[in-house]
């Protein structure tokens, strides 16, 4: 008997998480199916190693429940009950009815609404040429990275860093508000080769103990949005203590006498008070920072989503200013290095077209938008029709007693382009199968490192799944939008057009035949050794906050109040007496925001929704190990199982990974307790700042 043929293998990059964006293998077998999935060995920030979820993707890919064919509504919204139509009819309803809604509203009454279900910038951001042709209602993206680049960009500038490869050459990396053994794994490998290589301490700082913080020489647990006090006191010690460069800073920072002064009184006693830290985990932080030079800072998202995210995450890069570490191979500041890449996205978004005057609704506030607030609608007119491609606001949106309120809507009628049935599917009048990363073509990058990284088709999407491109061309052409030479482009043309019009003029040729192109600046200018991005050069201690050159929407929230030098700010949804606890709704290891939660690999190892709560805390409520609990505020209650231990300081209970609203008893998934409330200076959602009730069920 012949031996099984060995499958193929192909390069291609993950389309899941900006910070990843990963270079993997693909095996293929002979008859068109995917098998297991590698990280490439060959790159070296990727080095082989990838996350389990995506290793198994084949699970997804080929799962029995894909959408394979346009479905039409025929009973009550939410209720299931589709028939299959044509393509041709799906699209000629959509246009007709998208068309019927301008007539009687404007334009500004459509709203395409989309996310980062997939990282590839062809698939994911045309929807905002459809959005140019035809001058419908924009979209401002809040649910993520909001907070965490403007405290970052306030101070440097701009959103690039040390190269995060020299993770591996730090002495001490500083993990800080991020979970990479579950988010971005990635950054363990770098981290762990510093430690073997070179005896790096590694540290972790993070609202409860996690997977991470259980590989980490020093773990510290603070309260949820208390990590700017913690900054403060670090840098308190650097300054009281001789090791803060002020010759360095003399040189590269706009305040630093004032910042000196002003954290005189912020010692590690009084940010104990706040963090509850002891004064001893402090001051042994500070020491290793102090005495390090060679101190990597990788800071993430998840500290930087509360009301006094962005506040946070400046302070916390301000240490590495005070410090000087950015001086140093294998030192600085490092979050995102979205500013290195230069792309020319002005095909795939036909820029040309673009109003400035046409509202950007707040994507996080879509519950306050579809129930008819006239401050989330910009006193506009109401939003009547809805194209919805990546996302799925219908699990993952703040305040999702309203979401669901608003979606219910019979005058608003719901276009969805998606993979699988899913919560926002659900609630469609019109449903379209959509593709799967290797079902298409498209370009990456890596806001975690530092490839553009090209991803080829390399199957067939099983029934009649067409590409986001395929469904925006053809509703451009049948809703008469302005004209424009990408209507007609292919992907491999766009990808093609955008690198040719930036700075790689091999196209997409080059990408192609290299897999990826290493854009990482040089140590100079990774490291603001030829000065930080502003015109002075220098870094900001004291922030405009108002003018940070971020993406923004203009000032927004409570921006006036925001601290002038970096500072606990006091503004965050505390306990009160009605709600005692805090919650923040941490990333699972085996659910990406809610993708994956269909697979059944993932759902069997993540079990059950469930929330951690400390020890203390569960016998005080009469709550044992695996009880029912309810969790509630104004904005509605959740229940979920108990998950009794120490991981969380007492006070504060996590919910790791977005479940199916079914999977909840009762129907409410956890962001039905997030605030949709806009945070200064540039709005985003703080999904990690919520204050609740606990009760056993």
């Amino acid at each position: 008997m012949s031996k099984p043929e060995k499958p193929q293998r192909f390069a291609s990059a993950c389309p899941h998480d900006c910070p990843s964006t990963c270079a993997i293998e693909v095996e293929v077998h002979a008859d068109g199916r995917v098998g297991r999935i590698h990280g490439a060995r060959d790159n070296d920030y990727t080095a082989g190693v990838i996350c389990a979820k995506v290793a198994r993707y084949s699970e997804r890919l080929h799962h029995p429940d894909r959408l394979t064919k346009p479905l039409r509504r025929t009973g009550p919204k939410g209720s299931g009950q589709f028939e299959e139509i044509s393509w041709e009819e799906a699209l000629q309803e959509v246009s007709e009815k998208f068309l019927e809604a301008e007539k009687k509203h404007g334009p500004q009454t459509v709203w395409p609404y989309f996310f980062a279900g997939t990282m590839g910038l062809v698939q994911r951001d045309s929807i905002n040429r459809l959005r140019n042709a035809k001058s419908y209602s924009g979209m401002y993206q809040t649910f993520c990275t909001n907070m965490a680049w403007t405290g970052y960009i306030a101070g440097t500038g701009k959103l690039a860093g040390p190269d995060p490869r020299e993770m591996a050459l730090a002495d001490a990396v500083v993990i800080w508000g991020t979970n990479p053994v579950a988010t971005q794994v990635n950054v363990m490998t770098h981290a762990i080769k510093a430690r073997k290589t070179r005896k790096a301490k590694i540290v972790v700082i993070d609202v409860y103990k996690t997977e991470t913080m259980k590989q980490a020489d020093i773990g510290l647990v603070l309260k949820p949005g208390s990590d700017a006090a913690l900054a403060c006191a670090v840098m308190h010690v650097l300054f009281r203590d001789g090791y803060a460069d002020r010759a360095y800073m003399e040189k590269y920072a706009d305040a630093p006498q004032e910042l000196e002064e002003h954290l005189k009184t912020r010692s590690p006693q009084w940010a104990s008070e706040i963090t509850g830290l002891s004064v001893e985990q402090i001051e042994e932080l500070a020491k290793l920072v102090g005495e390090t030079r060679k101190t990597y800072f990788r800071l993430g998202y998840g500290f930087t989503r509360q009301r006094n995210g962005v506040v946070s995450m400046h302070a916390a890069s301000c240490i590495a200013v005070v410090g000087g570490h950015y001086q140093y191979e294998g030192g600085g500041a490092f979050h995102n290095n979205g500013a290195i890449y230069g792309l020319n996205m002005a095909m795939v978004e036909a820029h040309s077209l673009h109003d400035s005057s046409i509202r950007k609704l707040d994507m996080s506030q879509v519950g306050r938008v579809l129930t008819g607030d006239s401050e989330a609608l910009m006193d506009g007119p109401p939003v009547t029709a809805m194209l919805i491609q990546n996302t799925n606001p219908v699990s993952v949106a703040p305040e999702q007693t309203l979401v669901k309120e608003g979606f219910a809507r019979e005058d608003l009628f719901t276009v969805v382009h998606e993979q699988f049935m899913t919560e926002t599917a659900l609630m469609a009048d019109i449903v379209l199968p959509a593709t799967q990363f290797l079902e298409h073509d498209d370009i990456y990058k890596g806001g975690g490192h530092q490839n553009l990284l090209f991803g080829p088709k390399l199957v067939d999407a099983p029934g009649e799944a067409k590409p986001n491109l395929y469904v925006l061309n053809e509703l451009i052409e049948r809703l008469g939008g302005e004209d424009h030479d990408a209507h007609k482009m292919t992907s491999r043309e766009h990808i093609d057009w955008m690198l040719k019009n930036s700075k790689y003029p091999g196209g997409l040729n080059e990408l192609e035949e290299n897999r990826w192109l290493d854009c990482q600046p040089d140590f100079a200018e990774a490291h603001y050794i030829n000065g930080f991005g502003y015109e002075d050069g220098k870094f900001r201690f004291k922030p405009d906050w108002a003018k940070v050159p971020a993406p923004n929407n203009g000032p927004m929230g409570p921006w006036q109040q925001m601290p002038v030098l970096p500072d606990h700010w006091d503004i965050n949804e505390m306990p009160t007496k009605d709600y005692p606890f805090r919650l923040a709704t941490s990333p699972s290891r085996s659910f990406l925001n809610s993708t994956f939660n269909e697979t059944p690999s993932t759902v069997k190892k993540e079990g059950r929704p469930t929330a951690m709560l400390h020890t203390d805390d569960a016998a005080a409520l009469g709550v044992e190990e695996g009880d029912k609990i309810i969790l509630s505020n104004r904005r509605g209650e959740v229940i979920l199982h108990a998950s009794v231990g120490d991981r969380p300081q007492k006070g504060t209970l996590i919910a790791e990974g977005i479940w199916p609203n079914a999977a909840h008893e009762g129907g409410n998934g956890i962001n039905t307790l997030t605030s949709a409330d806009q945070t200064a200076p540039f709005g985003g959602a703080a999904f990690h700042d919520i204050h609740i009730a606990v009760r056993k069920a």
